[in-house]
């Protein structure tokens, strides 16, 4: 069983969406637990402080390190064992993604560290945290959205998590590209139908028709990706074939153009 701490001054932000859903299913079914702890309870003044102003001036405030400190000792207080991570969540680190997602399924302890106002006292990430992540190049007001997301990529690679155990492996990013397009009933709607190919029966073709449109929108989307990713012969195959067809409907690839 994973278990997931959040250590966070606004616990209720957690609390709610972690209850609805296939994270609630799955704390349900004991495949994972999930604990919030208001940083509050591990301060020692009277006002329950969590910030100060910033060493050197500036703006906003500063996260206090000592509340983080107690915190992740009542949590472990052995410290982060070889399968625990204590992330801290910041526009500083390192962009989260799926693979990241698929080893914190594989942790025992996941404890989560959500920022607020200006930051978080340096120390905290050098004397607590075993690593630091962000969800991207932009800035929340704190930690917590961060948190539920993390939350909710890692609980559903679970296994047992998902009612269908072939859902997680067929998702954008599993093998480095983005996932095909998805339709289901009724066949027209307002005038749209569905692909030829997705209503023939047939398997091989039904398969090779979402590999190439998985791979056309990776194309015109996510470039990047394509340059990373394995590719097989068919893959390679598939892209000649978008290529071809890209250039008999003349239309600009805008995506891949290097202006």
């Amino acid at each position: 069983m994973l278990r997931i701490d959040v250590v966070t001054i606004f616990p209720a932000m957690v609390d709610g969406p972690v209850r609805d859903g296939i994270v609630r299913r799955a704390v349900e079914g004991g495949l994972a637990r999930i604990d919030v702890h208001d940083l509050r309870t591990f301060t020692e003044d009277r006002h329950r402080t969590v910030d100060d102003a910033p060493f050197g001036g500036g703006p906003g405030m500063v996260m206090k390190a000592e509340p983080f400190f107690r915190a992740c000792e009542a949590v472990l207080p052995a410290g982060p064992g070889p399968r625990d991570a204590v992330v801290l969540l910041s526009p500083r680190g390192v962009p989260f993604d799926q693979a990241t997602a698929e080893r914190y399924a594989q942790l025992d302890r996941l404890v989560l560290l959500c920022g607020r106002y200006e930051g978080i006292d340096e120390r905290v990430r050098a004397g607590i945290a075993t690593e630091e992540v962000s969800l991207g190049d932009f800035v929340l007001t704190g930690g917590e959205v961060a948190a539920l997301a993390v939350i909710e990529a890692v609980v559903r690679l679970i296994p047992g998590a998902l009612g269908d155990e072939d859902s997680a492996g067929a998702d954008s990013f599993v093998d480095g590209i983005l996932d095909c397009p998805h339709y289901t009933r009724p066949a027209v709607v307002r005038g749209q139908g569905v692909p030829d190919a997705l209503l023939s029966g047939d398997h091989g073709r039904i398969r090779r028709w979402r590999r190439k449109e998985a791979l056309r929108a990776t194309r015109q989307r996510r470039p990047d990706l394509l340059r990373g990713a394995q590719l097989s012969a068919e893959d390679r195959t598939l892209l000649r074939e978008i290529e071809d067809e890209q250039t008999s409907a003349h239309v600009p690839d805008v995506a891949l153009s290097k202006d």
